[in-house]
């Protein structure tokens, strides 16, 4: 448990075991698809930036310096084009995904390592400008003492969105996951989150290990909203005032050549 005001160790977890199906076929992983050039200033090399190196390097950006990457096997070109992260100023490890049915269960494989950690949270192929975000969520913790803090963004024109209904003062009432809801018009990006929110994601997920394969993927606002209504403290910080770009899609990627 985290004790308020109690400086603590954050670790980036990302997962990139998806299968990206709806932008198939790609010739690489989509989390490391050419965006834009890279500074050739501040990198060792001017290879093209990459999709996922914006996550890392936010990371890094925050003086989050170590980082775990959970792929799927096979996608072994990721840690081929990251190595061990140094040159984005991390130390990176990699992991090889478990249980297939979903990012909660991708990212409970990290939990030997994270269990008495503070976890920065990021999805690879979601693209934002702001450098500093993963900084306004980990100070806005230290502050308020939430299990969760949620870096907003507007929905835009996403139809089905993951909303977040937050009160004037930054509480979240409720994520209301994939809705069509016009009453809410942001959504969550990227978070911050105690190690109570990581011992409660691996307890609520542990009676479906077992389940070969579940009707849907169970998605990540769904455990947060179990854990909201069982009590858990989470917090939202708007972080962007423009929806941010998922390269997921094949709309995203195609805005993503202008980036």
């Amino acid at each position: 448990m985290n004790v308020r005001g109690e400086a603590k160790e954050v670790i980036g977890v990302v997962p990139a075991a998806g299968q990206a199906l709806r932008i198939s076929p790609t010739p690489c992983s989509k989390e490391i698809y050419p965006i834009g050039l890279g500074d050739a200033t501040s990198h060792r090399t001017a290879r093209p930036k990459v999709a996922g190196q914006y996550l890392l390097e936010k990371f890094a950006n925050a003086h989050v310096t170590r980082a775990l990457i959970i792929l799927r096997k096979g996608k072994w070109d990721i840690p081929q084009f990251f190595g061990n992260g140094s040159s984005m100023g991390l130390d990176l490890a990699y992991l090889i995904m478990g249980n297939p049915n979903g990012v909660p269960f991708t990212l409970d494989q990290a939990f030997p390592f994270v269990e008495n950690k503070m976890v920065a949270f990021g999805f690879p192929d979601i693209l934002f400008p702001e450098r500093h975000a993963f900084t306004s969520l980990i100070q806005s913790q230290g502050n308020s003492d939430a299990d969760i803090v949620l870096g907003l963004f507007p929905s835009g024109a996403i139809l089905q969105a993951d909303r977040v209904d937050v009160q004037a003062n930054g509480w979240v009432r409720k994520i209301l996951v994939r809705s069509s809801s016009t009453q809410f018009m942001n959504t969550w990006g990227i978070a911050v989150w105690t190690s109570r929110f990581t011992s409660f994601l691996h307890d609520f997920l542990a009676p479906l290990q077992d389940i070969a394969h579940l009707e849907a993927e169970l998605s990540l606002s769904e455990v947060m909203q179990a854990g909201l209504e069982q009590g858990l403290k989470i917090q939202g910080v708007t972080v962007s005032h423009m929806p941010f770009l998922d390269i997921g899609t094949p709309e995203g990627l195609a805005q993503a050549t202008a980036y």
